[in-house]
């Protein structure tokens, strides 16, 4: 990581939870605006960062909320996919799983683990090469940080806090 740079990792809010649509769709819930908008006025955020967003719909619909201004769409950091609209009752178990065999899909219309850890890294990476010195907001997902900060710090992937996350919430990541 560059020195002097701090990653503020944003964990996008509560979504509308859409049976019938892969998750990847999702819009942001209304009911969870309250949510978002008690972490923009945290204190949490930094005043002076470039901002980043995932794709997806929930993803862009927190960034939108939190961000004072322009923030950049970048298809890496959208969430591990999971392409499958089956609900899957033991979700943490098949995430667990994920983690365990990271080259392997956990799930039917699962990408392996390591290939969203890759893609992620590889674009983060591209984002701080592409701002040198400045701070940087990311929003997106709770599978794709926890991959994230694994590879940027050397540290086994963190399920206990993966488990932990709130919708939405935030990791920082500062250079070791």
């Amino acid at each position: 990581m560059t020195a002097g740079v701090t990653l503020h990792l944003v964990r996008h809010g509560r979504p509308l939870v859409d049976h019938g649509r892969p998750a990847a769709e999702w819009e942001l819930d209304p009911a969870g605006f309250d949510d978002v908008w008690a972490l923009r006025e945290s204190g949490r955020l930094p005043d002076r960062a470039a901002w980043f967003t995932s794709p997806e719909p929930k993803a862009v619909q927190t960034a939108q909320l939190l961000a004072e201004g322009e923030v950049g769409i970048v298809d890496g950091l959208r969430e591990h996919v999971r392409e499958s609209t089956d609900w899957i009752d033991d979700f943490a178990g098949t995430v667990q799983r994920a983690f365990d065999q990271p080259a392997a899909a956990a799930y039917d219309g699962w990408e392996p683990l390591e290939a969203c850890r890759d893609r992620v890294a590889t674009a983060v990476r591209g984002l701080m090469a592409d701002h040198p010195g400045t701070d940087l907001v990311l929003v997106g997902h709770g599978t794709a940080w926890t991959v994230l900060v694994a590879e940027l710090t050397g540290a086994a992937p963190d399920l206990d806090r993966w488990r932990a996350l709130a919708m939405p919430d935030l990791i920082v990541v500062e250079p070791a």
